[in-house]
């Protein structure tokens, strides 16, 4: 039987500046909204369904049970049904979410199991360790029911090879996922239990993210033992295929566990943003101005940004910078300001004193390279570009 990957619970973190942190989720094919909650289907799946189809074959045709071509529909039966557990598994982590009041984005499966896409983070360590616990616990009570049908129920050889083979895949995803570190949900039991007795969330998260490193290892480690162990018949052990996957699996642990720990040393740089102090000088100028006496009079002014004004200095657009640069130079004197301008949307205008979270939230509201900054009594500051903030968490 292949292993399953471990699902992964991606959360936008409130600490990425370009709202690109794990769990952008919402990729794939539509499939519905159960419970309200939106799931998508990565095109990867269907790869991961033919791997398992094709390696799950040769088991089911050595249980005698069933002959080809039967075998293969058995085969990818128990490669959807594999995946119809992670799908439980990553439902159970949305619908706890959101009973506990947590905004849940979407559901993904992909080629690695699967992805919950939570808002932002668990305002508690209580509900950090509810929301990691639902899906290995969904897992391990499928496996129990598995179990009992195995014991308790006269079923036909078709049925009882699926319904071991289903039992097999929820133990082996709920008991993967409980291993301790992140990203895996036995990262955030830890994440939560370290949360609990220091009262830091960020200690709990740094430490979950090393143990996950180390996870990773191991989990290359135990794939390069199982490449090269003998079968228990004699013959080829399990192969390249078996130190592939665990590879792959590993260095997504260690990925993930590597961005867990980054985003606790971005967090830490958060308070410290302040939009007057990133901000860029802007010289106005009205739309009809030739780009090129505009640059002329940003260089005169020792400014980084302009700002198109009405004749009574009233905002009224941004100039990209990016079409600025992109303009040829004996262009430039033939080209209005204005054409290179964008409209200064309400979203695009913020207060200039706007510091920490208030301000990262403020960006990701609405995405765009520059924003506006103006005083109380709506006097233009200067402009806010999205690089300057970018470039003040380069150094982590």
């Amino acid at each position: 039987m292949t292993e399953s990957a471990p699902p992964t619970e991606g959360k936008t973190e409130p600490g990425d500046p370009a709202g690109a942190g794990p769990g952008r989720g919402g990729q794939g094919l539509f499939m519905g909204r159960p419970f309200g909650v939106p799931v998508y289907v990565s095109p990867s799946w269907f790869l991961v369904a033919v791997v398992v189809t094709v390696m799950f074959e040769n088991q089911v045709l050595d249980t005698g049970v069933i002959s080809r071509p039967g075998s293969f529909v058995v085969a990818f039966a128990y490669a959807v049904l594999l995946y119809a557990s992670v799908f439980v598994h990553e439902l159970s982590h949305a619908v706890t979410a959101r009973v506990l009041g947590l905004p849940v984005r979407s559901v993904t499966l992909h080629i690695l199991g699967g992805e919950t896409s939570i808002e932002r983070e668990a305002p508690t360590p209580g509900r950090e360790f509810l929301i990691a616990f639902a899906g290995p616990l969904v897992n391990l009570v499928l496996a129990g029911l598995g179990l009992l049908a195995h014991l308790l129920l006269p079923l036909p050889g078709v049925a009882m090879l699926l319904v071991d083979a289903l039992t097999y895949a929820n133990l082996l995803v709920g008991a993967f996922n409980l291993l301790p570190g992140l990203p895996l949900d036995g990262g955030r039991l830890v994440r939560a239990a370290v949360w609990k007795v220091t009262g830091r969330s960020r200690n709990g998260a740094i430490f979950a993210g090393w143990v996950g490193r180390a996870v990773a290892v191991l989990t290359l480690l135990a794939g390069a033992i199982l490449a090269t162990r003998p079968a228990a018949g004699g013959g080829g052990g399990f192969g390249w295929l078996a130190l592939l996957w665990s590879a792959l699996v590993a260095s997504f642990i260690w990925v993930g566990a590597t961005q867990a720990i980054r985003a606790e040393k971005v967090r830490d740089r958060i308070p410290l943003l302040d939009a007057r102090r990133l901000a860029r000088r802007a010289t106005l100028v009205t739309a009809n101005v030739p780009l090129a006496e505009a640059v002329r009079r940003a260089q005169e002014d020792r400014s980084g940004a302009l700002v198109i004004v009405d004749h009574e200095e009233r905002p009224l657009g941004l100039v990209s910078e990016k079409a600025v640069t992109a303009t040829p130079e004996h262009r430039r004197p033939w080209i209005e300001v204005g054409e290179l301008s964008r409209s200064l949307d309400t979203e695009l205008t913020l207060p200039a004193d706007l510091t920490g979270e208030e301000l990262i939230v403020a960006l990701r509201r609405a995405p765009a390279s520059e924003y506006l900054l103006v005083e109380a009594d709506g006097r233009v500051y200067g402009v806010l570009a999205v690089a300057d903030v970018d470039r003040a968490f380069a150094g982590i």
